[in-house]
């Protein structure tokens, strides 16, 4: 799927802003008929306070948690996966000894945000969804902000509140 283009609504039609008419031209026949809903920008205010916050929560991170998330992005990550907004994969093995090995060539392929875990027989890797403005529109971004916030509030032992209060004093 590709990011929407840019159209402007000039009374009678939708007309393609210029510098997308060639990228339309890829994507569109003429003739044939369309679908057109609008799509809400994200706030980039939203935007920075989510990301001060996932940073004030790296910050604060209790000792020991702190040497598992070198950084906020891995946090983040971890948060996401905690929040449900990941992908996951299984991979059933014949026995406990062939999940880790699996587990540990699957470590080594994926992601450092990726997480492997073992399960008897069974490998799973979850894999957090991005956050970008081309893979989550507004809804789901909020949607995913408000969950990573409650999962990092529990790591970190406040409530949503204290964490977003913090953020934005930072």
């Amino acid at each position: 799927m590709t990011a929407p283009l840019p159209f402007e609504w000039d009374g009678e039609a939708m007309r393609v802003l210029p510098g997308f008419q060639r990228q339309a031209d890829q994507l569109f026949t003429i003739g044939e008929r369309y679908r057109l809903a609008p799509v809400e920008e994200r706030s980039g205010a939203s935007h920075r306070h989510f990301f001060a916050a996932v940073n004030e929560a790296w910050a604060n991170l209790p000792e020991e948690l702190a040497a598992h998330y070198p950084t906020a992005e891995h946090l983040r990550a971890r948060a996401l996966i905690e929040a449900g907004y990941c992908t996951i994969a299984d991979y059933v093995c014949s026995s406990r000894a062939e999940a880790v090995r699996w587990a540990a060539n699957l470590r080594a392929e994926a992601s450092e945000y990726a997480l492997v875990v073992i399960s008897e027989t069974v490998v799973r890797v979850f894999k957090p969804k991005s956050q970008s403005v081309k893979a989550m529109g507004r809804e789901e971004f909020q949607a995913s902000k408000d969950a990573v916030f409650t999962a990092l509030a529990k790591m970190i032992g406040l409530t949503t509140a204290e964490l977003q209060n913090h953020a934005e004093a930072a």
